[in-house]
């Protein structure tokens, strides 16, 4: 069975080990939107890394979240063994689902190859935006949430602390996947 991790991560940077990632948060949900549970943390930064100026100039404009990543830090060996402890513990077999992956992917997939010696996403990732290109028939650089059908947004808050926007982000999703499904059944499709 699979289980859909939605992912989102803060980060000072726009790659992984010139620069940091601050925050992660994960958000477990089974196919029929079931939260199964989630996992935070926030992380020290990368001895010797740098911040981006641009990055760090789009923080100043969102004291509240930077706030919040920079609390309660851990080092980065530890917060990812246990996000791999969690990863392991989920009943099903994890799929990376995230808004933009490409950019979240390789953060959370360079820091578990580096820190906790293996990534059990494996090469599993889903993109929201993708996803929902292919259900809105949009070209890709249209598709934003602004574009996107009102129904498949639950009322839940975007804040730019990753654990909120993983929820969020999941709930989006599997309210895509759910629309995809009932297509595929009026349609007579298996």
């Amino acid at each position: 069975m699979e289980i859909y991790v939605s992912t989102d991560v803060e980060t000072d940077g726009p790659i992984p080990g010139v620069y940091s990632m601050l925050s992660i948060g994960s958000a477990a949900y089974l196919p029929d939107k079931t939260l199964h549970g989630g996992f935070s943390a926030n992380l020290e930064t990368l001895p010797g890394a740098a911040q981006h100026p641009e990055t760090m100039k789009w923080w100043k404009t969102q004291p509240e979240a930077w706030a919040a990543c920079r609390k309660d830090l851990l080092p980065p060996e530890e917060a990812m063994r246990r996000y791999l402890d969690w990863l392991k513990s989920l009943p099903g077999e994890p799929v990376f689902v995230a808004y933009p992956a490409a950019f979240d992917f390789m953060f959370v997939c360079w820091y578990l190859n580096r820190f906790a010696g293996e990534n059990p996403f494996g090469w599993h990732a889903l993109d929201i935006k993708t996803f929902a290109m292919a259900l809105t028939g949009h070209d890709f650089l249209s598709t934003v949430k602004r574009n996107m059908p009102r129904n498949w947004f639950d009322d839940l808050p975007y804040t730019h602390k990753a654990l909120d926007d993983a929820v969020s982000q999941g709930a989006l999703f599997c309210n895509m996947l759910a629309e995809h499904k009932r297509r595929l059944k009026a349609g007579g499709g298996s």
